[in-house]
């Protein structure tokens, strides 16, 4: 490539979509979670969790916040001796109830198996291999142009420059 201003954007750009990739993929570290396809999730609510939540104790395999991807199916199994409630789903005591999350929003649900008397539901989009691609351009590429437009500040050297000094010495 014989023209230093073109090798000089092309390289600025590869710079950038390498921080893009890197910026990106430290950002999924912490998505990773969401990172599936749709799939049902079993909420169990062990047998004396009512009488653990009456002495305000949290019931240990319950959380009290919940992340899920669109499209999941949240199902909630009572194995309690005390019929529960969480949101629109009453629960009778050794029966179950589905809920279907279908819209990308964040929940807080009045709960009875919780001793804040709350749960919090977060359903987001699923991090698939193109919204992977989507977050490396959408910030790789900006910063690639960024340095291409700092990178045309700097003089080019010239070949002949460099070749005076080398038989100067």
């Amino acid at each position: 490539m014989s023209n230093p201003i073109l090798k000089r954007i092309l390289i600025s750009l590869l710079i950038g979509l390498l921080g893009g990739v890197a910026v990106s993929e430290v950002t999924f570290i912490f998505l990773r979670e969401t990172a599936r396809p749709p799939e049902t999730i079993v909420l169990a609510i062990p047998a004396g969790t009512a009488d653990m939540v009456a002495r305000g104790e949290q019931p240990p395999t319950i959380p009290q916040n919940m992340i899920f991807v669109l499209g999941d199916m949240l199902v909630v199994k009572n194995e309690d001796a005390v019929s529960h409630q969480m949101g629109p789903l009453w629960i009778p005591a050794g029966a179950s109830a589905r809920l279907q999350l279908s819209a990308e929003e964040s929940l807080a649900y009045e709960c009875s198996f919780q001793p804040t008397r709350y749960i919090g539901l977060d359903v987001r989009e699923p991090v698939t291999i193109w919204t992977r691609a989507y977050g490396i351009f959408y910030a790789g590429l900006p910063l690639g142009i960024l340095i291409a437009v700092y990178s045309l500040v700097m003089p080019v050297k010239k070949e002949e420059d460099a070749s005076r000094r080398v038989e100067k010495q």
